[in-house]
């Protein structure tokens, strides 16, 4: 049976059960700001080692300070997350982050994707944002994705967020 809820504190640490796999076969850069498709090869088999044990306490804090966890369970196993931070960004200071958006390899293709992007945005909009900001993986599909619901390159990256992941395609999605 699925269940959609938010995720409890204790149950952050099943974001790494999550099966992330995929064969990318081309990825995006950016090219005088424009997104441009280019031939690049991986067959990524799960989440780099050591991924957890760093970004979980990051995620715990993301938690702590009022960060929205949602997730999709089947038979209580995590089968999807979305995460979306509390901490206003940009300028005006009108942008929070979806901070994770994954969906296990079994349940790709069913929407549940498109959905826990319905409800990041939802819950930003009652919290005060008039933007999403998304770093993005530059996968063809990752890309693709977000690109269908609406989100475009940012022409002003977060300094922070870009520092953290400048091999990332930073997106906004206005609300």
């Amino acid at each position: 049976m699925i269940v959609e809820r938010a995720l409890r504190r204790d149950e952050i640490d099943q974001i790494w059960s999550i099966d992330r796999g995929e064969v990318i076969e081309n990825i995006y850069i950016l090219v005088d700001g424009e997104l441009t498709l280019k031939p690049d090869y991986y067959d990524v088999c799960g989440w780099p080692p050591g991924e957890g044990k760093t970004y979980t306490p990051l995620l715990i804090d993301c938690y702590d300070r009022g960060g929205w966890f949602y997730g999709v369970f089947e038979d209580g196993r995590l089968a999807a997350v979305a995460i979306l931070e509390s901490k206003f960004i940009g300028e005006p200071r009108d942008m929070l982050q979806l901070k994770f958006l994954h969906v296990s390899r079994a349940y790709r293709g069913q929407g549940l994707g498109r959905q826990l992007f319905g409800k990041a945005k939802e819950v930003a909009v009652q919290r005060g944002a008039r933007r999403l900001y998304i770093s993005a993986t530059p996968s063809e599909h990752t890309i693709n994705f977000y690109l269908r619901l609406g989100c475009t390159v940012t022409r002003q990256p977060d300094p922070e967020l870009f520092a953290l992941e400048p091999e990332d395609i930073h997106l906004e999605c206005a609300i």
